[in-house]
């Protein structure tokens, strides 16, 4: 079995929307180096070209700043999102105010693009993702950004899949994926290492910001020397706000560093103290999560586990407390979830975890239900379960009466 692919499936790495509603202040005044990517010019055809309408069909010249007003579904024509007049509008807007812009026109449009994406339940295809990454080629992040505005672009183009990586992969998409990408990490570290400390940097863009990273290496992207810098720069951060991370921030962070890790990132000191402050939160903030939360926070701890986390007490504490929750909501397990929690649960046994208390009892709980939700099992699903009721059996627990229905 390839225990890789055992991995939460993307349906259950939902991000809070809340973080990335439109930015309605001012220009910042603040100070910034910054930099322009060089980017290579697409050979777009003049405005009378046959073809060019392909791309852009418009009816009126309409700008960035009144796409803003207007609500996207999947009924409307892709196109709206597409024209030429707002990327020159956003250029145009950035070379005005130079060093004094912050970067939120350029929020504003990356959320409407994630808006048309959440209203039509799915990400951008590769057809769209195409042309719209042909406009994007002059969307250029400067360091003088502001900390919203650079999490609401990433985590937007993130979520919308702007940055999926297809097979095959057309060069000239990809090449506009990296410089964009390039220039977000840059003002992201240098925003993380300012000193004294940015006074923007917050806990639910921490967690937006690293769970569209994790995200990112799921969907194909690689690690890049500035994707590893940029990492290791919002996780100094995570000790310091700890206090201000909710269920739904600390359940993605986790999920985000153990994808990390599961992609090859090291355990840094960085990321074993980020850990540490974020594992005594699972306790505290136990009844705040819900079902799905659950089971990423579970998969999350069997991955870290499985790439050599030490189980330290906070661990320990942390798992005792979900595995009481798994009980108690297993009427809201969906089949994905049950098999992420059995194969996650089969995953610590099988790394020497003793049974805490409450793992016999979830067990009990959750073997019922692979009956009652057999016709919702995929082929990955019914092998990652399989695979966890032995491996939880040659482990010795025992067989309860649902493991053998199951």
């Amino acid at each position: 079995m390839d225990e890789r692919s055992a991995g939460i499936s993307s349906n259950y790495t939902r991000s809070g929307n809340d973080y990335n509603k439109l930015n309605n202040h001012a220009p910042s005044s603040g100070r910034g180096r910054y930099r322009h990517a060089t980017v290579r010019q697409w050979d777009n055809p003049p405005r009378n070209a046959p073809g060019r309408n392909e791309f852009y069909h418009s009816s009126g010249t309409r700008s960035s700043q009144n796409l803003q007003c207007r609500s996207v579904n999947p009924a409307q024509d892709f196109n709206a999102l597409i024209k030429q007049e707002i990327m020159d509008d956003l250029v145009s807007k950035s070379d005005h105010f130079g060093h004094r812009y912050d970067g939120r026109n350029h929020g504003q449009y990356a959320s409407l693009i994630k808006k048309y994406t959440s209203a039509a339940e799915r990400p951008l295809n590769r057809a769209e993702q195409s042309q719209l990454i042909r406009l994007l080629q002059n969307f250029t992040a400067t360091r003088s950004w502001n900390w919203r505005s650079l999490t609401t672009t990433l985590h937007s183009l993130t979520s919308a899949g702007v940055f999926t990586l297809h097979k095959p992969m057309d060069e000239r998409v990809k090449l506009t994926q990296a410089n964009l990408l390039s220039t977000l990490f840059d003002a992201i570290i240098f925003h993380c290492n300012q000193t004294p400390q940015a006074r923007d940097i917050d806990a639910q863009g921490i967690a937006n910001l690293l769970w569209a990273m994790a995200k990112m290496l799921d969907n194909g992207q690689e690690r890049t020397p500035e994707f590893n810098e940029a990492v290791v720069a919002l996780l100094s951060h995570v000790n310091a706000q700890k206090d201000q991370f909710k269920a739904q921030g600390i359940a993605n962070l986790l999920w985000a560093m153990a994808k990390l890790v599961d992609n090859g990132l090291e355990p840094t000191p960085g990321l074993k103290e980020a850990l540490a402050a974020l594992l005594p939160l699972v306790n505290a903030q136990k009844d705040q999560f819900r079902a799905q939360a659950i089971a990423n926070l579970l998969w999350a701890m069997a991955k870290l586990v499985d790439n050599g986390l030490e189980p330290t007490p906070g661990l320990k504490e942390a798992l005792a407390a979900l595995l009481r929750l798994v009980n108690a909501q297993k009427d809201q397990f969906r089949a994905q979830a049950i098999a992420n929690l059995l194969w996650a649960m089969a995953k610590l046994v099988d790394n020497e975890l003793e049974p805490t208390p409450g793992l016999k009892e979830a067990v009990a709980a959750l073997l019922p239900l692979v009956n009652a939700q057999k016709d919702q099992f995929r082929a990955q699903g019914i092998a990652n379960l399989l695979w966890a009721m032995a491996k939880l059996v040659d482990n010795g627990l025992e067989q309860t009466p649902g493991c053998k229905e199951a």
